[in-house]
């Protein structure tokens, strides 16, 4: 078998008549800054990366898996002040979701994957409306969430943008790319407003303000090593996830 049959851009579509993929996965990224050392389009990355090695992996396995082209723009509110970035409101996301999954069904695969690479990013209201009348099962990946004992273990100071677990990605997967001489310490300015931190509370950081250089976690501990044995574990894990839902049979919990 050719690998690039679970690619769909790369697939002819003789090959995909032969294979007959009943999952999907869409990779979900983001375009905006990553402190001022990684590129706007570090999530598309990402994702891009995670869909891909894991599918191979999967397929290799027995898996009937199709990876679909990236969406690299995402629900970007509150970064707005940033250069050339781009946000997705919410009737935008479920919009694409909607013809995706549909065009999906119409084609026997009834299985989605989305594979998120962007924290701003919120499926779960709109995979809950989708399922009601669809025939179709859609789980959410948030691939920065899988195997946290092994994102502990690899890194002393992650937070959650264009830190340490981020910059050794990136470092891992386009080393061109970063401009390791220009990271900053990825400083959060704490609210002023008490209360507001706390567990069960939540408002969305304006991030400029919040975030002076960008950044989320300091970067500075980052490395190549780092990123290529995260990557890897978190690609065996995806993979684990695409295999079972790719061989699971009608019926078996949650697929119904």
């Amino acid at each position: 078998m050719h690998l690039n049959q679970t690619k769909l851009m790369s697939a002819t579509q003789k090959e995909l008549l032969g294979y007959k993929p009943n999952t999907a996965i869409l990779p979900w990224g983001a375009t905006e800054a990553h402190g001022q050392h990684l590129p706007y389009g570090a999530d598309a990355i990402e994702t891009t990366a995670f869909a891909e090695h894991s599918a191979d992996l999967a397929s290799q396995d027995g898996a009937k898996v199709i990876v679909l082209p990236t969406i690299p723009f995402g629900n970007n509110a509150q970064q707005l002040d940033q250069v050339a970035a781009i946000h997705f409101n919410s009737i935008t996301t479920l919009s694409i979701l909607e013809d995706v999954t549909d065009s999906l069904i119409r084609q026997d695969i009834d299985r989605l994957i989305i594979l998120n690479a962007h924290g701003g990013n919120e499926f779960k209201p709109f995979v809950r409306d989708l399922m009601i009348d669809r025939d179709i099962l859609i789980i959410v990946i948030n691939f920065w969430q899988l195997i946290p004992e092994m994102q502990a273990k690899i890194f002393e100071e992650s937070l959650d943008h264009a830190d340490e677990m981020e910059t050794s990605l990136l470092l891992y997967l386009c080393p061109d790319r970063v401009r390791m001489n220009d990271a900053g310490t990825g400083k959060r300015i704490p609210f002023q407003i008490e209360g507001l931190s706390q567990p069960g509370v939540w408002t969305p950081r304006p991030w400029t303000a919040s975030h002076p250089d960008l950044g989320s976690g300091n970067p500075q501990k980052a490395t190549r090593e780092k990123g290529e044995q995260y990557f890897h574990a978190v690609c065996e894990a995806i993979k684990n996830i695409i295999l079972n839902i790719s061989t699971a049979k009608k019926g078996d919990l949650p697929y119904i």
